[in-house]
Order: C-alpha cells, then sequence, then structure tokens
C-alpha cells in the first residue's frame, strides 16, 4: 500500500529574498493577461547575497516573514489548494506552501510548510510543516464558497481558492462509460479534465484545449504524440475522440519536486462530486477499501493515493511504448488501457 501513497508536493508560485522581491507567477485568461515579468540575474545575486533576515529553523519566523511580504489578496490557482513559494536563504534555496485543505480548511486551519529544495546530490537538509490555527495565532475565515481570510498578528490576507465550477470537457470528448471527475489545474499552469473509466478500471487526463497555456512540437519517435515546450508534459492523439491523453511525464521533474512533476497532486477537490473519486481509487485498488476518504487520503491524511495513469519518461524514445501498444489494439477495450500503462495499483 505505501506504493499507491504519496506525500511529495510541488512549488508553483515563487518568493524571492530576504531583501526578497515578491513575485506572482499567475496563469491567466488571454483577455487579462499582463506581460510576463523579466527576471534578471542581477536580482538573483542580490537575493543570493543578502544577510539573513530570519531564523530558518524556525517555523514562526519563516511563517512571519513569508506572510508579511504576501499580497493582500492572493490567488490560489493549484486545484489541491497549494499557494506554492520559494526563496532563498543564506544563499540555500527553499520552497514550501501555505495550503487551504479541503479536509480542514472551514475548521480554521491553514498548513504551512517550507523545505530546502530537491537536489540530485544531496538529501533534504529542512523540512517543516505546521497546522495552524487560532491555538497558533493564525485565525481562518471563511468569507466565500472559496475564499478565506488569514490573519496573522493583525494582517490579513485574503485567499482566492480557483473557482472552477461549470468547467467540463465537450460532451465528445467523453467516451462511452466514461465518468467525469473535474477540472484540474496543475501548478505548471497546464489545465487538464480527469476522467475515470469504471468498466476498464482506469483514470485518464485530457488536455484542457481551451486554454492556450503552453505551446507544443510533435514528437520524433511518433506523429501521434506531443509534447510541452515548457512542461515537456507529452500527449496522445486518441484514435477515437478529438482529445490528447496525458501519457509522460520528465522523471527528472519528479526527482526534483518541480513545477513540472505532473498532475498526480492537483486533484480537483474542490469539485468532485460525493464520493466518486473514492470509489473509483477502491475499485481500482480494492486492498485500501476502509482506509482512505472520499479524496484518497489515509486516515491520518499524511499521505494520499496517487492519480498517475502516466509514464516518467527519461528519453523521448521511452514513449515509442505507446505506438507498439495502440498499433496491436483492435477495439477500445484494448486501446485505452495502453495510456494507463504507468497507473499505479
Amino acid at each position: 500500500m505505501s506504493r499507491a501513497f504519496s506525500t511529495s508536493r510541488t512549488v508553483a508560485t515563487a518568493l524571492w529574498g530576504s531583501a526578497m522581491v515578491v513575485f506572482m507567477v499567475g496563469f491567466l485568461s488571454a483577455a487579462t493577461a499582463l506581460a510576463s515579468e523579466i527576471k534578471t540575474n542581477q536580482s538573483y545575486i542580490r537575493d543570493v547575497l543578502a544577510p539573513a533576515s530570519f531564523d530558518i529553523n524556525r517555523i514562526d519566523d519563516v511563517f512571519d516573514h513569508i506572510f508579511s511580504s504576501l499580497d493582500g489578496e492572493v490567488t490560489v490557482y493549484p486545484t489541491e489548494n497549494y499557494y506554492y513559494f520559494k526563496f532563498l536563504h543564506e544563499g540555500v534555496p527553499y520552497a514550501g506552501n501555505f495550503r487551504l485543505d479541503i479536509a480542514d480548511r472551514d475548521q480554521g486551519i491553514i498548513h504551512f510548510a517550507y523545505f530546502s529544495e530537491n537536489n540530485p546530490f544531496t538529501e533534504q537538509a529542512i523540512s517543516h510543516h505546521r497546522a495552524y490555527n487560532s491555538e497558533f495565532g493564525v485565525t481562518v475565515e471563511k468569507n466565500g464558497e472559496l475564499v478565506y481570510a488569514v490573519t496573522r498578528n493583525g494582517r490579513t490576507v485574503v485567499f482566492e481558492l480557483n473557482d472552477l465550477r461549470g468547467v467540463e470537457p465537450a460532451e465528445q470528448q467523453i467516451g462511452p462509460g466514461e465518468v467525469y471527475l473535474g477540472p484540474v489545474f496543475d501548478e505548471s499552469g497546464v489545465q487538464m479534465f480527469l476522467l475515470w473509466n469504471p468498466d476498464l478500471k482506469m483514470f485518464l487526463y485530457i488536455l484542457d484545449e481551451t486554454v492556450a497555456s503552453e505551446q507544443h512540437f510533435q514528437s520524433d519517435v511518433s506523429s501521434q504524440i506531443k509534447i510541452g515546450y515548457r512542461s515537456s508534459f507529452a500527449y496522445y492523439a486518441d484514435r477515437y475522440l478529438d482529445r490528447w491523453i496525458l501519457v509522460g511525464v520528465r522523471a527528472a521533474e519528479t526527482m526534483l519536486n518541480t513545477y513540472f512533476d505532473g498532475p498526480f497532486d492537483q486533484l480537483p477537490d474542490n469539485f468532485i462530486k460525493g464520493n466518486a473519486l473514492g470509489e473509483a481509487l477502491v475499485a481500482l485498488s480494492p486492498e485500501v477499501e476502509g482506509q482512505i476518504d472520499r479524496l484518497g487520503n489515509s486516515e491520518d491524511l499524511t499521505g494520499r493515493m496517487l492519480v498517475d495513469p502516466y509514464v516518467l519518461y527519461e528519453e523521448e524514445a521511452d514513449l515509442a511504448l505507446f505506438d507498439d501498444c495502440a498499433a496491436a489494439a483492435v477495439d477500445t477495450e484494448t486501446y485505452y488501457p495502453c495510456f494507463a500503462i504507468g497507473q499505479t495499483k
């Protein structure tokens, strides 16, 4: 069962410095998009050399420093409700997040975590987490269906969660027997639709092409595969429906816990109806029945079932297996399982 759970969380919004200059990586619609901010090496070096202004080992100090740097209103884009940040402290890169978890935010809790960023050479030196509430001097008030006001030391920041109610794939993009679970807004800015096929017992992520978050190039290994220039997410052109299926995420991104480590940790928590996801996970992995909640969380909320029906690839050549499988498929029942090869069970 340990293989089916994940506690890994990625980073999507950056906050630098201790002269730290805060910047938001917003993924806005074309109608409201602003010019992208220029990030210079000069400002990066300044933050690398900036003297420490707080104790990196004191979680309250880190919370206060970052919280005080936020705008009065912020938007939480990822659909598992993480507000990500990065910063440098004495030349060491750190990452972390505030999270308004659907499981306990209405009980006045906001989760705060930070950690030294992953690298291929050393173990994670620092990793801290705390569920903040009034006992720790933090209040969380619900101001709307997806709006929460967080107050600390007399300062309030309003967190607006991404309202994707009503966002659905086109009717012709949902295959016979498939169930639409909800919209996914990944921390990479890529948007997808999460589907479940109860007959084939498999999940699919379908690219939301109505939002142009990146451009793609055709893979050298298959005329049916396109890959994102920015994210390196790989998609396969569906033989039967007008849609692109997520089939690959670069393995290196998952090892380093980057923006581009895949949508497994950005499930549509706010939009899943009833127990649809929990029932799907139990159907896929019957051994977890009675051990997970309706969103796939473990009983103690320290882990969560993976929804990862894609492979982790190192080179484009690794994606050739999808053509091989698709070529041998004679109908939908043998075709679609080709795209759940990486699915954790």
